[in-house]
C-alpha cells in the first residue's frame, strides 16, 4: 500500500492517505473526493553535507580515539 500526499480542491486541505489498490481516497476533513496527486520529493545527501559521523575521539568512545567500528 503505497502512501500518496494530495491537495482537496473543495477546501484545500493537504494530506498524505495509504490508498489500496481499487479504492478512492477521499479528504479527512471535508471527505470530497476531488483530490489532486501531489509529487512527493525526498531528501538526498549533497557533496557539501556534513559527515555523518563525528570526527575520530569526538564521539566519546570509552576505548579513545581511533576505538570505534568508524575507522
Amino acid at each position: 500500500m503505497p502512501i500518496y500526499e494530495y491537495t482537496c480542491n473543495a477546501c484545500g486541505h493537504e494530506f498524505e492517505t495509504l490508498v489500496r489498490t481499487g479504492s478512492v481516497p477521499d479528504c479527512p476533513t471535508c471527505h470530497a473526493t476531488d483530490l489532486v496527486k501531489k509529487l512527493s520529493v525526498f531528501a538526498s545527501p549533497t557533496p557539501d553535507a556534513a559527515p555523518a559521523v563525528a570526527p575520530c575521539g569526538a564521539c566519546g568512545n570509552p576505548g579513545g580515539p581511533g576505538s570505534c567500528a568508524f575507522e
